[in-house]
């Protein structure tokens, strides 16, 4: 492995370290430079979901909402409230009469966390504290099903405020059952592995930050619990910017995805290595960013890691649509330009 240099002393006295003491995925070395840590990696951190919570054992939510909110609340010298949906999050950080929140933190219905979250900024606004922002959070069931309406509204109006959907692509606080953000043949609740096509069907769905961009609002992104200092960087400008603004991050489920908890991140890693998961930025409707691929990955070596899509792999056999998916992913490399010179991005 590559060596990089850290001056903690003396130009004579020089700290070694090695690629995997401070590799892309690393976040929390208090070794590095300063300006290289994440939020997480500072005695100032705000802690905004403290500890005591019920999340499942290697849960991406639990991870991804961490990250995002202490980095909101870090953007917003901690003058930040937070709308939640109803869901896993919801659930497992607040059993009554207890909460691992520490901000100021409302719960909303399943589906109206954007129209509550626009009423907290324009009550900030009538009361002359414009600097107290808001951010409003979800699953992908009250993001891209339930409360797509009222996200919708949101950014027609362009309201002052960070959406962020916590995407595990299910209904996972109720028993795993599709939403519109399960990727085709995987098995739910509601999609078995039964019948001559086994598990969610091709051709439904939909792609809420590709809507985002149509709406033309100032900013969307999406990012994946796999690259936390990207997750950060991305909040921090969200922050940054007045008006409607939308992250999406891929939070793998290891309970609904059939999965070692152990294999979190590596399967976020993989979903965009593999193209399934572009990640991306846009303002005002133009993709001005994109994550370059480093190494592409066959989406099979993703899918074969999860229960929910044990049934494309049975009697040591690769079902059809392992094609089909896989010209998903390929068509995704192509309309974001994903693959490019090794270690770039764009």
């Amino acid at each position: 492995m590559d060596e990089q240099h850290v001056a903690t002393a003396p130009a004579e006295a020089v700290q070694k370290l090695r690629y995997y003491q401070k590799g892309t995925f690393t976040v929390g070395n208090r070794l590095v430079a300063e300006e290289e840590r994440t939020v997480q990696a500072s005695t100032h951190r705000s802690n905004a979901l403290t500890c005591g919570h019920r999340a499942c054992q290697g849960c991406g939510e639990a991870l991804g909402a961490r990250y995002a909110v202490d980095a909101a609340m870090r953007a917003t010298g901690n003058n930040l409230i937070a709308v939640n949906a109803t869901g896993c999050l919801e659930v497992f950080t607040t059993p009554y009469p207890e909460t691992s929140w520490q901000l100021p933190w409302l719960h909303s219905l399943f589906g109206n966390a954007a129209a509550v979250a626009t009423g907290v900024a324009a009550a900030m606004r009538v009361k002359g504290k414009p600097h107290v922002r808001v951010l409003a959070q979800g699953g992908d069931g009250g993001t891209t099903d339930i409360g797509f309406q009222c996200l919708s509204g949101m950014f027609e109006r362009n309201d002052d405020v960070l959406y962020v959907c916590y995407d595990n692509e299910g209904y996972m606080n109720t028993g795993v059952q599709r939403s519109s953000a399960t990727p085709p043949a995987a098995r739910t609740a509601t999609t078995p592995a039964l019948g001559p096509e086994p598990g969610n069907v091709f051709g439904t769905g939909k792609s809420v930050p590709k809507i985002a961009v149509a709406h033309g609002i100032p900013y969307v992104a999406t990012a994946t619990v796999a690259d936390l200092h990207d997750l950060e960087r991305k909040v921090t400008k969200a922050m940054s910017i007045r008006g409607a603004r939308y992250i999406q991050i891929d939070v793998p489920c290891p309970l609904g995805w059939g999965a070692p908890s152990q294999d979190t991140i590596l399967l976020a890693r993989l979903a965009v290595e593999c193209g399934l998961y572009p990640i991306f930025e846009a303002e005002h409707g133009v993709v001005t960013h994109v994550r370059k691929i480093r190494r592409v990955t066959p989406v099979r070596e993703y899918l074969k890691r999860q229960r929910r899509f044990a049934h494309l792999f049975r009697d040591g056999r690769d079902d059809p649509r392992l094609a089909r998916l896989q010209a998903q992913c390929d068509a995704n490399i192509r309309e974001y330009g994903l693959v490019g010179p090794a270690g770039e991005d764009e």
